[in-house]
């Protein structure tokens, strides 16, 4: 089984919502051993070292080169750690403020579910504890970023406590994507496709349609098969008799749509044209009539996945607030402001 990486990186993907513009500004008033400070709130030197370094270890256990330090890739790297650590801070004292908190049994649980969800591990801590150390980590470590992952949970849970999605959503959605919830018609046919082709490598209809004619004169349903090897200009079904599946709707050519369904099974058609030359087409069974889905099977889970991007997009809206709202609140070290990233947020649940 491929190793499973557990880089600090990875988990911060599923545990926050990363993307956020960077705000705030260079400040003198940040203390020495910080590299910003937000709200009040520092964010050690050694902190984002520790992450820096987190990630070297994973590079190599990929055996990339980790950017040098001092070039613009490296920078940019320190970045988006540095705005994961901002980010974490402001989510912690927002938390706080809506009396959000995670306990160690909180972390048990969450670290019990990465478990049992993962067949590497089955349950059991050991094998986690070696591809921990791998990447730098230590069981430590990775409990702080369960531990966020929680958090960003709970915060999520809080703030789209009160999003609902309406009956007539759920019915519209159905309506306008019926095509989900079911199959097209289609029929099991083979065909034989002449194409003769003129010096410039286009189709010479004229001449199509009489050798068409001639083969379609000498075609039986016991030698069908052995014309559509000798005959057939139709690469992806000259080797298995010409067989192929029209199914209503997935981009057959009409004309070759509409003579397969007209058939009787069994029945060999006359040259049908179409933009690919002419075709000689059997019916080999009945035609499969379309399916629905009824809307009372699939209502629940058209209701969850409305009712989840509803909650994701609530929840990214909410993201971009608090960041906004902390922009004079964030300070860094001198070199340490971060440039200004993208601002589309990004919701991971």
């Amino acid at each position: 089984m491929k190793r499973i990486r557990v880089t600090f990186a990875l988990l911060v993907g599923a545990a926050l919502l990363v993307g956020a513009a960077a705000c705030g500004g260079s400040s003198q008033s940040v203390p020495g051993d910080a590299v910003a400070v937000v709200n009040g709130t520092p964010i050690l030197r050694s902190d984002l070292d520790t992450l820096i370094a987190q990630a070297q270890k994973g590079y190599a256990a990929q055996k990339q080169a980790f950017p040098k330090e001092g070039t613009q890739e490296f920078q940019s790297v320190q970045a988006v750690y540095l705005n994961y650590l901002v980010q974490k801070a402001e989510f912690e004292q927002k938390a706080k403020e809506l009396g959000v908190t995670v306990t160690n049994t909180d972390v048990d649980k969450a670290l019990a579910s990465f478990l049992k969800s993962r067949p590497r591990y089955d349950g059991h801590p050991a094998t986690l504890r070696k591809d921990l150390a791998a990447q730098g980590l230590t069981m430590a470590s990775f409990r702080d970023t369960l531990r966020v992952s929680v958090l960003s949970q709970k915060l999520f849970d809080v703030v789209t406590k009160g999003v609902t999605v309406d009956p007539q959503e759920i019915a519209a959605y159905y309506a306008q994507n019926s095509s989900q919830y079911g199959s097209p018609a289609s029929r099991d046919v083979r065909h034989i496709l002449i194409s003769v082709k003129d010096k410039n490598g286009q189709v010479d209809f004229v001449k199509s349609k009489a050798q068409a004619e001639r083969v379609r004169r000498l075609v039986t349903n016991a030698n069908f098969a052995a014309l559509v090897k000798r005959y057939s200009a139709d690469p992806g079904t000259k080797d298995i008799g010409g067989k192929i599946t029209d199914t209503k709707g997935q981009g057959f050519a009409q004309p070759f749509e509409d003579a397969a369904f007209k058939l009787k099974t069994g029945e060999i058609s006359q040259p049908v044209r179409t933009v690919f030359g002419y075709h000689i087409i059997q019916a080999l069974a009945p035609a499969k009539a379309s399916t629905q889905v009824p809307f009372k099977q699939v209502q629940a889970s058209i209701r969850a996945q409305l009712l989840q991007t509803k909650r994701n997009g609530v929840m990214s809206q909410w993201v971009k607030n608090l960041t906004d709202s902390y922009k004079k609140k964030v300070k860094y070290a001198v070199g340490f402001a971060p440039p200004v990233l993208p601002t589309d947020t990004t919701t991971t649940q």
